[in-house]
């Protein structure tokens, strides 16, 4: 594997049966159906689309949360799916996720300091000592005072409680962080603070980020390259500057497009989609999305397009490119 990547997801495919005990009558939801990609390290890879397309199980899936149908994801060489359980322990230390409801993630019944003491109990790290130094460094790199500690969740702003989360995923030293849409929450001035926090944690600890968000001017703002998922696929991926200034897939057009517009001087044209998105318990025949592509030929509602090169870096799953 090449030194730059961290992680690689092959083939992943994570369905979930809904219903029927037989297997004639089983349905699975294809939540995540056949993805691959790279993840390099010290970069910001953005998840994008429509809510239900599958970028929050997909996260999931690439932490080991969840045992997929199919595929693999090598971190540092190994396929975690197949680690033993205390090999999978010490390989959770290297992987956190900070999660997107910040006060459904903190348990209510513990303090600041007993949330942030947690990994480092769970995993039997430093003394008691060590560990009050560490949760205390941790919560000033956050922007959080040390009185904070003895409070409970529901006594902090939300943006309090987020930098909570971080500081919690933060705690084991990782090098690979999922982050569920960690601002969408939160007050948009708020927003950018954590935004902020993130590039400079990013920049000190050396990080690489897994950025899942349907918010596209964020995702322009602090990612790298950028993955467009639709209805459990990715169907285009690149540079972020290529995502946004030389968009391929109509269906990332039409996200693109949706983007607010400052300018009133020169707006954008807008691109409706017509149509609801079809179900990942069955999704169409060919291009998943020829349902609803103001493009779409009688190709694509037979032929399922491959994810292909189109420039260097730039990658799309449509007949059209």
């Amino acid at each position: 594997m090449d030194d730059s990547v961290l992680v690689q997801v092959q083939n992943l495919k994570m369905y979930f049966q809904t219903e029927g005990s037989f297997s004639f009558s089983k349905k699975y939801i294809k939540a995540v159906d056949d993805v691959s990609f790279n993840l390099f390290k010290g970069e910001t890879f953005g998840l994008v689309g429509e809510s239900g397309c599958g970028k929050s199980t997909l996260g999931r899936t690439v932490l080991g949360l969840y045992k997929p149908n199919a595929g693999k994801v090598i971190f540092e060489g190994e396929n975690i799916f197949s680690l033993k359980n205390k090999r999978m322990k010490e390989m959770r230390k290297k992987m956190q996720l900070i999660f997107q409801d910040p006060s459904a993630s903190l348990n209510p019944r513990k303090t600041i300091a007993d949330i942030l003491n947690e990994p480092f109990h769970i995993h039997q790290v430093g003394t008691m000592t060590e560990r009050k130094g560490k949760i205390k460094d941790l919560m000033d790199r956050v922007g959080l005072s040390e009185y904070h500690l003895s409070r409970y969740p529901h006594e902090m702003s939300g943006g309090q409680k987020q930098r909570v989360g971080i500081a919690r995923a933060l705690a084991l030293n990782p090098k690979l962080i999922i982050c569920d849409e960690p601002v969408s929450a939160l007050d948009v001035s708020i927003q950018a603070q954590v935004i902020n926090l993130l590039e400079d944690l990013q920049k000190e600890y050396d990080l690489t980020y897994l950025f899942i968000s349907h918010n596209l001017s964020v995702v322009h703002h602090i990612c790298n390259r950028v993955g467009v998922m639709y209805l459990g696929k990715l169907v285009e991926t690149g540079n972020h500057e290529d995502i946004y200034r030389n968009t391929l897939h109509p269906y990332a057009k039409a996200l693109i497009s949706a983007i607010p517009h400052t300018d009133p001087d020169n707006p954008k044209d807008r691109i409706l989609l017509r149509g609801d998105v079809p179900s990942p318990a069955n999704p169409p025949s060919g291009c998943r999305f020829h349902t609803r592509c103001p493009e779409r030929t009688d190709l694509c509602s037979h032929a399922e397009p491959q994810l292909k090169e189109v420039f260097p870096g730039h990658f799309a799953a449509c007949h059209l490119c």
